[in-house]
């Protein structure tokens, strides 16, 4: 008797033991601040309401038809859904099967022995005694891949909203570069048709007018590959999930050429509160605990496991023109000791151990990534937001000196060679100004993104449950 109460005393210890473990907090790799410059003002990143203050309605709406039917989202949330269902189960809960048989032989000689039926029905309970939480731990690493799934899906559902805007947005720019190469190829046709009268009347020098000829068909090469480029970025719009692109090329049609003007947000919080709003690294975080979870139940593995089995069963056996009934039952436990396994379970144990690691190194990866995202958004938003000024003066500098030589090369007073320098630089100009442009709403679209996209952590971990 007192050995059986010091046996249930140090089982009774090793369970604590093997419970007590706390999980590990993912490891800190932020900084205390930001070191680029923020954003001066705004509202605070708000979801799927910051794609709505935009200055184009359209752009919120093929964002929430993207969302609802590209096959990305799709497979992200069959993913939640298969993950769910594995975490629905509980390993530790007790086993009770039922079976039912019946059977007819015919024995072998002596001949004269009549056949034989046999009729069984019984009930089969098996319960694992969790000693070590090894179930536990199994059961817990599956809820932390559940919950990873989950926030997977979020960060597909953003990602996909960012990359249908910069599309959007691509779309928008190369139309107003349309717009600017069909203009110059215009002016610039106008100018070697006058070019080519001049010459027919003596007033023009045959090299002067083969440079606007070639130009003129340089502005034309120019326009046909900025409108195949438009095209090709429709495509990219359908292939995103936004269905009919006949449809979808009418209701562009409405704001063609013309910018998605962004609502400004703050990014006023410290880099541990914005990056909190990330799914991914939510994901991570989970995936942190599921490979501590996995190391726990791997270790747990190791030790003895304690079952409790049952069964009732009822039969009944007719031979011949007689019968027999009975009933029967059996209860007890198994206890399994590893003795010996050439080491598999400590192999086991030591690469689960090895994978917490690596999800561990990962999980910092992921945090020095998004950190990385968000200083380059910053840097980029500011030097283009410095840079737009410029450019715009630029512009209408150029547009006003090539306006200006034009003339005077009507006039008699400027050469070929000037005016075909005063266009090239003009046109340049336009097309810098309008690509300085996209690239500051695509700074904001990309910061948006990487500063979680005013996902809501809280709401998603508990759907993801």
């Amino acid at each position: 008797m007192k050995w059986m109460t010091s046996s249930a005393t140090a089982v009774a210890a090793l369970t604590l033991a093997a419970c007590a473990g706390p999980q590990p907090a993912p490891p800190a790799a932020t900084p205390a601040n930001w070191q680029a410059s923020l954003p001066k003002s705004g509202e605070p990143v708000a979801g799927a309401d910051w794609w709505k203050r935009f200055d184009d309605p359209l752009l919120a709406e093929l964002i929430g038809e993207a969302q609802a039917a590209n096959p990305g989202v799709q497979q992200a949330l069959a993913r939640l859904a298969q993950a769910r269902a594995l975490a629905g189960a509980w390993g530790g809960a007790p086993q009770v099967n039922a079976a039912i048989s019946s059977q007819r032989s015919k024995p072998l000689p002596p001949a004269g022995q009549s056949l034989q039926t046999l009729n069984l029905a019984g009930l089969d309970a098996r319960w694992e005694i969790d000693l070590f939480a090894r179930a536990r731990q199994q059961d817990a690493a599956q809820e932390a891949r559940a919950e990873a799934s989950g926030f997977d899906a979020a960060g597909v559902r953003i990602s996909l909203a960012a990359e249908v805007a910069q599309s959007y947005l691509g779309l928008r720019a190369c139309e107003l570069q349309e717009r600017i190469a069909g203009q110059d190829a215009d002016a610039t046709a106008k100018l070697a048709s006058l070019s080519a009268e001049r010459l027919r009347v003596g007033f023009e020098a045959p090299g002067n007018n083969a440079l606007l000829q070639a130009a003129a068909s340089d502005g034309q090469n120019r326009r046909l590959a900025q409108q195949a480029e438009c095209q090709v970025l429709v495509k990219q719009l359908v292939a995103l999930g936004l269905g009919d692109e006949a449809a979808l090329r009418a209701r562009l049609a409405e704001r063609q050429a013309k910018l998605p003007e962004p609502g400004r947000f703050a990014l006023n919080a410290v880099p541990a509160q914005t990056l909190s709003q990330r799914p991914d690294l939510a994901a991570a975080a989970a995936q942190l605990r599921a490979a501590w979870a996995e190391a726990g139940a791997a270790q747990a593995a190791r030790y003895p496991q304690l079952t409790l089995s049952g069964s009732i069963s009822r039969g009944e056996l007719r031979v011949g023109g007689g019968s027999s009934e009975g009933n029967g039952w059996s209860i007890g436990p198994a206890l399994s000791l590893p003795l010996f396994d050439g080491g598999a379970r400590k192999s086991q144990a030591e690469a689960a151990k090895a994978g917490f690691d690596l999800a561990q190194a990962g999980y910092r990866a992921a945090v020095l990534n998004a950190v990385r995202e968000v200083e380059e958004g910053l840097v980029r938003l500011e030097a283009n937001l410095a840079r737009e000024s410029h450019a715009r003066s630029s512009a209408q500098n150029y547009a006003a000196a090539f306006a200006a030589t034009e003339q005077r090369w009507r006039s008699g007073l400027a050469s070929v060679a000037e005016l075909e320098e005063a266009r090239r630089l003009a046109l340049a100009a336009q097309s810098a100004e309008v690509q300085l442009q996209r690239e500051r709403i695509g700074a904001w679209i990309a910061l948006y993104k990487a500063a979680g996209g005013g996902w809501n952590a809280a709401t998603d971990a508990a759907n993801a449950r």
